[in-house]
């Protein structure tokens, strides 16, 4: 009876967390759409870097109040981790500048092989048949439902390339350093987060001057984008925790292969919001056939064999210590 009262309460948790990535992921999607669109507030990477900056408030009050334990994470392990993270978040921007729709979807739908083939040489993960195919469908899916035009140009494919692989790397790494170091999700955050909102508030006036041509000084504030602003800044602390929580109790390949059921939310939201042009058969094909691979993989990856590692351990430098807010980072055979 415990053995199962412990898997569905497990179960129960694994579900929360999808839930908070999902709706904080789609609502800052959401948030900055019309920010950007309706108030010209075009200054991503600036962007980004409030939202570090407010996760580093979430997490320094959070420890002031004795919420969060003091932990260690070596510095070049630090440095590594913002210098994969940063630079997908540049090269996620510049591949949405020079290249079109089709192929930055391309892109971002590549990740998911990227992350399979770091986890099985990193990791030692083997993957079933059955999970392959389930990925395959996923891909296929979103791919229908998502890419139309589809143009190539050297700088634009150059852009993907490194969005795709340090974007790969960063969630690889979140899992990698939560087991490696034993760290939760707001202990992770509470290192990482200072870091990044310094360097993208350091680099990202002048990287978003250089896309936009446009000053972030000189932009017309107003309460309404300044409140769109704050809105922005206050679900991406969800959204960044939700994704350490996720990527830490799952892997990046599981998170990436699920976290498209939010591409399909957003398709949905838009028609629903902006109009139903874009509903087509070949739309609702496409989330058919996405959410069908989804079931599938979740239920591949779940059965005994689906995705496992191999003979192959990683070592851990310190116990966790136990607090109200830490998640359980369990992890066996079965990842």
């Amino acid at each position: 009876m415990a053995p199962t009262s412990k898997a569905d309460k497990r179960a129960a948790v694994d579900a929360a967390a999808w839930m908070f990535n999902v709706v904080t992921s789609v609502g800052i999607i959401i948030v900055n759409k019309a920010l950007m669109a309706t108030y010209g507030f075009s200054f991503a990477t600036t962007l980004t870097g409030m939202h570090f900056a407010t996760t580093t408030l979430m997490t320094v009050v959070l420890r002031w109040l004795g919420y969060v334990q003091s932990s260690h994470l070596p510095f070049l392990e630090l440095l590594r981790f913002v210098i994969f993270a940063n630079f997908s978040i540049v090269g996620m921007n510049v591949s949405l500048m020079w290249n079109s729709v089709g192929f930055y979807q391309i892109a971002k739908l590549s990740m998911i092989p990227v992350s399979c083939l770091l986890e099985v040489v990193l990791d030692k993960i083997q993957y079933s048949r059955d999970t392959k195919l389930s990925i395959g469908v996923v891909l296929l899916g979103v791919g229908v439902c998502t890419i139309t035009d589809v143009s190539v140009n050297a700088r634009g494919f150059i852009a993907a390339f490194i969005a795709v692989w340090s974007t790969s790397l960063q969630q690889y790494y979140v899992h990698f350093l939560q087991r490696k170091y034993s760290l939760s999700s707001f202990n992770l955050l509470g290192h990482t987060a200072p870091a990044q909102a310094f360097s993208l508030l350091l680099i990202g006036p002048f990287l978003d001057y250089w896309l936009t041509n446009k000053r972030v000084d000189a932009y017309d504030y107003n309460i309404v984008s300044l409140m769109f602003i704050i809105l922005s800044c206050t679900i991406a602390v969800g959204t960044n925790l939700s994704q350490f929580i996720c990527i830490g109790r799952f892997t990046a390949v599981s998170f990436q292969v699920l976290g498209h059921m939010k591409t399909i939310l957003v398709l949905i939201m838009g028609f629903f919001f902006f109009g139903k042009e874009g509903l087509n058969l070949h739309v609702v094909l496409g989330m058919v056939i996405a959410v069908v691979g989804m079931i599938w993989y979740g239920n591949a990856s779940s059965k005994p064999g689906g995705k496992e590692r191999r003979s192959h351990s990683l070592p851990t430098t310190r116990q966790q210590k136990h607090s109200g807010l830490s998640e359980s980072t369990e992890l066996d055979g079965k990842v």
